[in-house]
C-alpha cells in the first residue's frame, strides 16, 4: 500500500514538473532579440567583490577598464589576505593613476560578514562620491564577480527601451554562461580531465537553457530574478529599499535573490536578457560543486521567510505568487524528494531479498512497461535541455549527443537532493555563515575560505 501511495506521488509530481517545463521551453525557443539602447544614456559604474582574488583580480579590472573605458570600476576588498588590496592599489594610484578605479576596503570586526555587507559598503561610498544632486535614477550599478567577463555590448543591450530605458525597470539581469566550457583543466588524468570538464559544460548548459528559460518566463510572472554575477540595478532603485540605512542588500546567503524580492515588493520591475552575457569560471571540482550549491540552497531556505510578505503584496499577480512560491519552497521539495523516491526501490529490493522468485515474475510486460515510462517520465525534462544545449549553444545538430547531454544532465540535477541534505544539516548545526569557493587558478590547498555565524 505505501509503495502504491509512493508510486502514485511519483508518477503525478513527475507529471506536473513535464508540464512546467513544456510552458517554459515553448516561449524561450521562440524568443528572439530585442533591439539594443545606448550606454550613453547612463552612468555605469561596476561593483566587484573581493576576499583573496589575486590571481583574477588584475586581469578583471584592467578588461572592464578597456571594454568600458567610461565605466567606473569599485573593486571592494573583504579583508583578504593575499595581495588583492596591493594589486588594485596600483592599478588605482600607481604609476598611471586611473582615476576610474576605487578601491572599496572591509576591515575587522565588520569585514568578511556577507556578500552583501561587501555591496553595501561600496553602495554607501558611491552614494557619497555622486552627492545628492546626481540624477540616481540614470546611475547603474552592475555585479561583477571577480572573475567574471562581460561581453562587450552587455551595456547597449540594459540600456534597451524594454530595459532600463523604460523608467519602471529597477534591475536587469543578464545571461551567464562558463568562461571555461572548452578548456578542459590541465592536470589529471585523461578521463578525469574529460569528467571535469563534462561538469563545467553541465553547468554551461543549467545557466543557458534550463535558467534562462525559467527566467523568460518569469517575465510573464513579473517575477525575474537576480544572480549574483551580471546583475545591474538602478541607483534609484536601490535607495528607495536601503530603509534609509545605506544597506539595501540584506544578510541572507541568497542576497542577489533577496534584492530582487525587495525590489519587486517596492513596486520596481526585474527583468533578464538572453541578448548578452557574462561569462564565469565553471567549477571543475565536484566538492568544490556541492559546496558552491550547498550555500545556494540554504540561501533559497532562507528566502523561504519572506512567503508571507509575497503573498501579502499587492504587487505580486496570482502567477507571480504561484512561481515566487514554487521556487522558494523547491529546495523543501528535493528534501522529500530525497527520502521519498528512493522507497519504492527499497522495497522492492527488499522483496526480491525475501523471495527471489519474484525478480522472474516481475519481468512481465506490463512491468517492463511501466518502468520504461517511469525512466522516460523521469529523465524526459531533462534530457530537452540537452537537445537545446546540443542544436542552440554548441551549434550542432547531433541527436544522440544532445541525449547524452541531457541523461548527464538527469544525474546532474540529481546532486541537488544531496546539497538540500547538506543546506539543513547546516541550518540545523547553526552554520549561516558565507563561504568563498576558491578559484580554479588558485593554487593553495584549501578548498573553500568560510566564515561561521
Amino acid at each position: 500500500m505505501l509503495a502504491t501511495i509512493i508510486g502514485v506521488f511519483t508518477f503525478v509530481s513527475s507529471g506536473v514538473f513535464i508540464a512546467y517545463v513544456c510552458a517554459i521551453v515553448v516561449p524561450f525557443l521562440g524568443r528572439k532579440r530585442a533591439p539594443a539602447g545606448s550606454q550613453a544614456d547612463f552612468s555605469w559604474h561596476f561593483f566587484v567583490p573581493c576576499r583573496d582574488e589575486e590571481a583574477v583580480i588584475g586581469d578583471t579590472v584592467r578588461r572592464l577598464r578597456r571594454t568600458f573605458p567610461d565605466a567606473h570600476v569599485w573593486v571592494i576588498d573583504d579583508d583578504s589576505h593575499d595581495a588583492t588590496a596591493q594589486i588594485v592599489r596600483s592599478l588605482a594610484a600607481g604609476e598611471s593613476p586611473d582615476p576610474f578605479v576605487h578601491l572599496v576596503s572591509r576591515r575587522p570586526p565588520h569585514a568578511r560578514t556577507g556578500k552583501g555587507d561587501a555591496l553595501n559598503s561600496a553602495y554607501q561610498q558611491l552614494a557619497a562620491w555622486l552627492g545628492r544632486h546626481e540624477h540616481w535614477e540614470k546611475v547603474i550599478v552592475g555585479v561583477v564577480d571577480a572573475d567574471g567577463v562581460l561581453a562587450p555590448d552587455c551595456l547597449d543591450v540594459c540600456a534597451a527601451g524594454h530595459l532600463f530605458g523604460d523608467s519602471s525597470v529597477g534591475a536587469v539581469q543578464l545571461e551567464v554562461r562558463m568562461l571555461n566550457r572548452h578548456t578542459p583543466p590541465s592536470s589529471g588524468s585523461r578521463w578525469r580531465r574529460w569528467a571535469e570538464l563534462k561538469l563545467v559544460q553541465l553547468q554551461d548548459m543549467e545557466f543557458r537553457t534550463a535558467i534562462s528559460a525559467v527566467q523568460h518566463s518569469r517575465a510573464y510572472a513579473g517575477t525575474v530574478a537576480m544572480g549574483g554575477n551580471g546583475q545591474f540595478t538602478r541607483m534609484s532603485a536601490l535607495r528607495t529599499i536601503d530603509r534609509g540605512t545605506g544597506q539595501p542588500w540584506r544578510g541572507l546567503l541568497l542576497e542577489d535573490y533577496e534584492l530582487g524580492l525587495h525590489l519587486l515588493m517596492a513596486g520596481w520591475r526585474t527583468a533578464a536578457t538572453s541578448d548578452s552575457y557574462v561569462s564565469q569560471e565553471g567549477l571543475y571540482s565536484l566538492r568544490r560543486f556541492v559546496t558552491q550549491r550547498t550555500r545556494w540552497g540554504q540561501g533559497t531556505m532562507q528566502c523561504a521567510r519572506y512567503l508571507p510578505s509575497i503573498w501579502r503584496s499587492s504587487q505580486f499577480s496570482e502567477l507571480g505568487v504561484i512561481e515566487a512560491s514554487y521556487y522558494l519552497i523547491q529546495p523543501w521539495l528535493q528534501l522529500i524528494g530525497a527520502v521519498v523516491y528512493p522507497v519504492p526501490v527499497a522495497l522492492l529490493l527488499g522483496a526480491v531479498i525475501r523471495d527471489p522468485a519474484m525478480l522472474a515474475g516481475a519481468a512481465s510486460m506490463r512491468t517492463v512497461f511501466l518502468l520504461l515510462l517511469f525512466v522516460a517520465i523521469s529523465t524526459g525534462p531533462f534530457v530537452v535541455w540537452g537537445i537545446i544545449y546540443q542544436f542552440r549553444c554548441i551549434g550542432r545538430p547531433n541527436l544522440l549527443a544532445g541525449v547524452g547531454y541531457g541523461l548527464a544532465f538527469t544525474l546532474y540535477v540529481g546532486l541537488f537532493y544531496v546539497t538540500s541534505l547538506r543546506a539543513v544539516y547546516r541550518m540545523m548545526r547553526g552554520r549561516h555563515g558565507w563561504a568563498k569557493t576558491r578559484r580554479n587558478a588558485e593554487s593553495f590547498n584549501q578548498e573553500e575560505v568560510a566564515v561561521e555565524a
